[in-house]
């Protein structure tokens, strides 16, 4: 069963604490809260939206909260992009690629990357 999907937002606040480490709600709001003006009711909320997504988790230490990404931030963009693709895209990849071959900065490391992907496909198209 796949994850709900979640918004810019809290993805960027997941990255925060899969950077960070375990971290409180006091030391996520100020370091990622404040900056972007937002209270730490606002911060608390995202985290606990965030763990009953099945994203983050939460260990109590010496009585305190202290999350942590359950799976890390990648499961959760590779959830986002596969979303996207699905609702928005209708399910196609094609307006994707086209649009980053157009507008697309691609790295050499980047463009092995999707260019060993391309391959992967392949050789599973052949072997079905």
């Amino acid at each position: 069963m796949r994850k709900p999907t979640i918004g810019d937002q809290e993805l960027a606040l997941l990255q925060h604490i899969d950077d960070s480490g375990a971290a409180s709600v006091g030391e996520v709001a100020a370091s990622f809260g404040e900056p972007r003006g937002l209270a730490r009711s606002t911060v608390l909320t995202m985290m606990e939206r965030l763990r009953g997504k099945g994203y983050l988790k939460r260990k109590q230490l010496r009585g305190m909260f202290r999350y942590s990404t359950a799976t890390g931030a990648g499961e959760a963009v590779r959830s986002a992009v596969g979303s996207f693709v699905e609702k928005t895209l209708s399910g196609s990849v094609s307006p994707f690629v086209a649009w980053m071959s157009e507008h697309g900065e691609v790295s050499d490391s980047e463009l092995a990357e999707l260019e060993a992907l391309v391959a992967q496909l392949q050789s599973r198209r052949k072997g079905a």
